[in-house]
């Protein structure tokens, strides 16, 4: 082949090649820091306890019997320095020897250098103490509590406590209802076939009930009696009225227990279980469990708290002029109750135990009317004033309103669970 020939395919060649490569990076994007950062923050951000931990490593664990904030943390190499220093900041937050069994915690640390970062812990389930280890920072939030309204009725075959049970009600609701029943239902001497129904909120976390609110509406059929228990403001306080406008507050609680069984009653001839003669009962004993919180039934002031042979720990207050009550056989006494004290209604001023002439754990409970003991379960107690008549007709629709709630509310038997209707 001619030598000229030859040269200027082999030109051709190469130049073609160029050109071919020089078109292609123009048509092709340019790789800028900027995209890279772009595509880096399309990533999807994984958040925990507000905290990105994408480039971190997760481990979650249960706080082990015994075990401190230091012990949790050797194993990811924390130096005790940091340790000392994130406790001591933390008291007004979180105080780190409140670190308790079984409670979940959380220890972010770098991918990098495997050095802790993070140490999350869960005191409760609504909330979260984040220890920011690397700058010393501690600081507590509250998680997202979602309401779930929650509307259901049911039938007693047994009793009030073990019927709300089965359908999935839990202790603290049932303590509500009683309490606002107490006076006007015996829940001693329940029948079969009385019905309830009741609409309260439940507090949801992380799809996880925490706890209640208050009854929003109430309904209790006792021997064919209906009782509406309608919520309405009056004097700035809200409280519950009867379908007749009649109030169900009362000076005093029913009874000095949240929802308990009577043991036994006020009797003038019973045969005492230690002292083995008949002898005068002047109170009456509600079983519970030795720790169980005893409330005052009203406001007071405290009279005695102290120790005698015969009535173990106690506590006497005096709530006016005409009433006086007695708790006996305390374990212990509240902390603060002394003569001179006020206590409010409700508030825990001791403890039910064994103490004195007592053969197991109860609380006998008396009561004084004018200086003389009665028997508290037949007391009349008055009320607090009814609906007034400037509020009357305000009243009567409220009444209307909360009346067909009510009737719309299901009956469910004891073969069925709580089914919540969901109102966020």
């Amino acid at each position: 082949m001619n030598k000229k020939l030859t040269f200027t395919i082999s030109t051709l060649l190469v130049f073609g090649t160029v050109y071919y490569f020089s078109q292609k990076q123009k048509n092709e994007p340019e790789i800028t820091q900027e995209k890279i950062e772009l595509v880096e923050q399309k990533k999807e951000d994984q958040i925990l306890y507000g905290i990105n931990v994408n480039e971190l490593d997760v481990v979650e664990g249960v706080v082990g019997k015994n075990q401190t904030l230091s012990t949790i943390l050797a194993p990811f190499n924390v130096p005790y320095q940091i340790i000392d220093e994130i406790a001591r900041k933390s008291k007004d937050i979180f105080d780190v020897r409140k670190i308790s069994f079984n409670k979940k915690f959380t220890v972010l640390s770098s991918k990098d250098t495997a050095l802790a970062q993070f140490f999350i812990y869960e005191p409760n389930p609504a909330e979260f103490v984040v220890f920011k280890l690397d700058e010393g920072e501690v600081y507590k939030e509250e998680k997202p509590v979602e309401f779930r309204k929650v509307e259901i009725g049911g039938t007693i075959s047994s009793n009030l406590y073990v019927n709300m049970t089965e359908i999935g009600i839990g202790p603290d609701l049932i303590d509500q209802f009683a309490d606002l029943y107490g006076w006007a239902v015996d829940f001693q001497r329940l029948q079969k076939g009385d019905k309830f129904k009741v609409s309260y909120s439940e507090k949801v976390v992380e799809g996880t009930v925490i706890g209640i609110g208050d009854i929003e509406v109430a309904y209790f059929e006792h021997m064919g009696v209906p009782y509406h228990a309608i919520p309405f403001e009056q004097n700035g306080e809200r409280t519950f009225f009867d379908q007749e406008g009649n109030s169900f507050k009362k000076a005093f609680l029913r009874d000095p227990l949240k929802y308990s069984r009577i043991s036994s009653r006020y009797n003038l001839n019973r045969f005492h279980p230690v002292q083995k003669r008949y002898k005068a009962h002047l109170g009456t004993d509600y079983a519970a469990p030795t720790g169980t919180e005893i409330r005052s039934v009203g406001d007071g002031t405290v009279l005695e708290a102290r120790y005698t042979g015969a009535n173990g720990n106690f506590v006497k207050i005096k709530h006016n002029g005409t009433y006086t009550t007695q708790y006996l056989h305390m374990s212990k006494i509240a902390k603060g109750m002394k003569p001179g004290s006020r206590v409010k209604q409700g508030e825990v001023i001791g403890y039910v135990g064994s103490t004195g002439l007592a053969t197991g754990p109860h609380l006998c409970f008396r009561f004084w009317k004018n200086g003389k003991q009665e028997d508290w379960l037949k007391e009349k107690i008055p009320p607090s004033d009814p609906i007034s008549q400037e509020n009357r007709m305000a009243f009567e629709q409220v009444k209307m309103e909360k009346m067909r709630q009510i009737a719309a509310i299901p009956y469910i038997d004891s073969n069925q669970k709580l089914v919540a209707k969901v109102n966020p």
